[in-house]
């Protein structure tokens, strides 16, 4: 059963979100940039046979980051041309219970070290996408061998902000 409406950019942040998660957990962040299929297609038509053949689809596609920097202040430098129509990132990250966050000490070095010692911590899966004309889908998955994807528009609402700035 399908709860969440379908769109170009929903498939495509799913897309995404099953590529990245087939290779495992404790990577990097990722970002891709997501192109209209036709428009790609035009240029490269020797794509056909490996990407969707509706008109209406959009293509992530990967793009090189540098290991050194955290993404959200790489994301303030990214600048997309005009032939990308949004874009998308993958994070992982430490998620608390609301009712921890008041003994987090405040020190950066710290708050890590407490948030992936405590013992009610989730490891998630963050997918954010976003498109210029304003849309967006998101994901996440937790750890957890059994746990589901949930997704909707705004699930992730700081990356998502952080990429929708790339795009202005």
């Amino acid at each position: 059963m399908q709860l969440m409406p379908d769109s170009p950019l929903r498939q495509a942040a799913l897309e995404v979100e099953a590529h990245v998660g087939a290779q495992g957990w404790d990577q990097a962040p990722r970002l891709f940039a997501l192109v209209p299929t036709a428009d790609l297609l035009a240029h490269q038509p020797e794509l056909a046979d490996q990407l969707s053949a509706d008109p209406d689809s959009i293509t992530p596609v990967e793009q090189e980051l540098s290991g050194d920097r955290e993404l959200e202040n790489l994301l303030t430098e990214i600048e997309w041309p005009a032939a990308v129509m949004g874009c998308a990132a993958v994070v992982e990250r430490i998620m608390l219970p609301p009712e921890a966050e008041d003994a987090l000490p405040e020190d950066p070095d710290e708050l890590l070290a407490a948030a992936a010692a405590h013992p009610d911590r989730r490891e998630v899966r963050l997918v954010a996408a976003v498109t210029r004309d304003g849309s967006t889908h998101s994901a996440v998955r937790a750890r957890d061998s059994d746990a589901a994807l949930l997704e909707g528009p705004d699930l992730v609402p700081g990356l998502i902000e952080h990429l929708r700035r790339t795009l202005t």
